[in-house]
């Protein structure tokens, strides 16, 4: 897989794709570029690093549309939004709709090239967190549902014996569930815990409701 960063152009006038093609690769970065919303769906690699300079107005489907159709299929690639014929309400959909700038044609060529690099630099982090999130989430996955509980409330900030007390256990027993429950997570202090657990989503973090008593 090639790890080199991607810049995607959407535009239907071929002048500009070619000029932005030539201005992105002139940077030293990598471009491809598509006439239509729909031929872009049909070729682009939602996996690539990658970032889309995104024209408002084309036929078919607009920049708007495409942008919409992008989340609606979870692909959370950063948008630069470009047009000649832009409006304050457009603009503001854009921004809403997740893009991370609207550039007014013409624009400053040394303006966009620093837009694609802050998109780049912005899909690494959310790459980097995506991942970090995934693989604390598996350590969650690992944990048996008391020591989920456990982690909940040692999380919480309750100590040994209160757990004991709103789980209806000996204090022997949670230590032993809080022990296992930290050597899974990989955590060596409460701090670090609380760390891990704020990284996961809240679904993976969050502890089981008290059930029987063990």
């Amino acid at each position: 897989m090639n790890n080199e960063p991607l810049v995607y152009i959407v535009d239907d006038d071929e002048g500009v794709r070619n000029s932005l093609q030539w201005l992105v690769q002139s940077a030293g970065m990598q471009a491809e570029r598509f006439a239509s919303a729909h031929e872009f769906l049909a070729g682009f690699d939602p996996q690539r690093r990658a970032c889309l300079v995104l024209d408002l107005r084309m036929p078919d489907l607009s920049g708007l549309e495409l942008q919409q159709q992008l989340s609606a299929r979870g692909v959370p690639i950063p948008i630069i939004m470009i047009s000649g014929h832009g409006t304050v309400p457009s603009a503001v959909q854009a921004m809403k709709g997740g893009a991370i700038d609207f550039l007014q044609k013409p624009f400053d060529d040394a303006v966009l090239l620093e837009r694609i690099r802050t998109a780049f630099k912005q899909d690494e982090e959310r790459r980097r967190t995506h991942a970090q999130r995934a693989e604390i989430a598996q350590r969650v996955a690992l944990l048996s549902p008391r020591e989920r509980e456990v982690m909940g409330m040692v999380v919480q900030g309750m100590v040994n014996k209160q757990i004991a007390a709103r789980l209806g256990l000996s204090p022997k027993t949670v230590e032993i569930h809080r022990g296992h429950m930290m050597k899974k997570m990989r955590a060596e202090s409460v701090a670090e815990l609380v760390r891990l657990a704020g990284v996961v989503s809240p679904q993976d973090a969050q502890p089981l409701l008290p059930t029987a008593v063990e």
